[in-house]
């Protein structure tokens, strides 16, 4: 018998039992080693503020629909930034070992059972902190909304939110040969991302954010600027940010009305195109060659290799027991922290 987190009700996570799957002659189990928190998508199924808990989504029609529900409390297992070790494997399954780590997605619990031949495709190198296993997914939103983006060399790309996936993605833009402006209102993220290698940091409290980036590129305005926030009130300010003619890529899970959008105005008359950045696709003009899996497989290499750094992402560890108040500090205090890892040392 295992464990998973589950939200029970809005804003209240609990530590339950769940039980272990048989495993097939083609499979490896898995147990579990570290979980990492989303601070984004993941917390709009623990506030209660996902679409899915208050509409269905059709996906024949791709349409949300009134009058019935997706998902419903309790939600179990939710989660997808994960790395585990190879415990058991089936007769038939080739190419991995006990021992081995591999990262992917399957949610807070402490293991899992998973086909061979996908497992030996994210096998993580045993070199690296086993940490940096949690980042395969939110490393993959991160460079799904840079190559949206389509940086040139040369260019200036804001960044506005520098949580977890927009640190990486000016990290990524920056390997694109941008100068890179970070747009943050908590000085601990500014500062990371100032020690990781942004050109420059802004604070939102402290004077026009549009004003200062049209100063810093000789009135232009960036080339393009990434929403990494969620909040329309930032997106706003990216769309007042950018130049003529140029584009907004959009990564960050808006919840609710778009309050504080003013479409009449920069939007308009700026010819300003806003780009939705989702992780189900990649951009149209990328479809023939990279998939969910490219997106992943590219961010981790690229922290194996060393050139990116995500070990300084994380703010805390705790153990699986802790759930609960790693959650509830996500979410009434954020600027406490960045990537929350759960620990299942303790469950092994």
């Amino acid at each position: 018998m295992g464990s998973m987190v589950s939200f029970t009700s809005a804003r209240v996570a609990e530590v339950i039992d769940d039980s272990d799957s048989l495993l097939g002659p083609d499979e490896v189990r898995l147990r579990t080693l570290y979980s990492g928190i989303s601070a984004g998508t993941e917390l709009t199924a623990y506030r209660g503020s996902n679409p899915y808990l208050n509409k269905r989504w059709d996906s024949d029609t791709r349409l949300f629909v009134d009058g019935s529900t997706s998902i419903e409390y309790p939600v179990n297992g939710w989660g997808y930034e994960e790395v585990g070790e190879v415990v058991e494997v089936g007769a038939e399954a080739g190419g991995l070992s006990v021992g081995d780590r591999v990262w992917g997605t399957w949610g807070h619990r402490t293991g899992t059972v998973q086909k061979a031949d996908r497992a030996v495709k994210r096998l993580l190198n045993s070199s690296v902190d086993p940490r940096v296993g949690i980042f395969s997914q939110i490393g993959a939103i991160a460079l799904n909304v840079v190559l949206d983006a389509d940086i040139h060399i040369g260019e200036t790309v804001a960044v506005f939110g520098l949580g977890v996936p927009g640190q990486i993605a000016a990290q990524l833009a920056r390997m694109n040969g941008a100068y890179v402006i970070g747009v943050d209102g908590i000085r601990s993220r500014r500062d990371l991302a100032d020690k990781l290698g942004a050109d420059v940091v802004l604070d939102p409290a402290v004077g026009a954010v549009a004003e200062r980036i049209r100063d810093l590129t000789e009135g232009r305005g960036a080339d393009v600027c990434l929403e990494l926030t969620g909040n329309y009130r930032a997106m706003h300010e990216a769309i007042r940010s950018v130049a003529y003619s140029s584009r907004v890529c959009v990564a960050g899970f808006m919840q609710g009305e778009g309050t504080g959008l003013r479409l009449g105005e920069e939007f308009h008359h700026n010819r300003v195109a806003v780009i939705a950045s989702q992780i189900s696709g990649v951009s149209p003009a990328l479809q023939h060659r990279w998939d969910s899996y490219r997106l992943a497989k590219t961010a981790m290499d690229l922290a194996v290799s060393g050139r990116l750094e995500l070990i300084d992402l994380i703010t805390h560890t705790v153990p699986l027991s802790e759930a609960a108040t790693a959650f509830a500090m996500l979410d009434e205090h954020p600027e406490q922290a960045l990537q929350v890892v759960l620990s299942f040392e303790e469950t092994a």
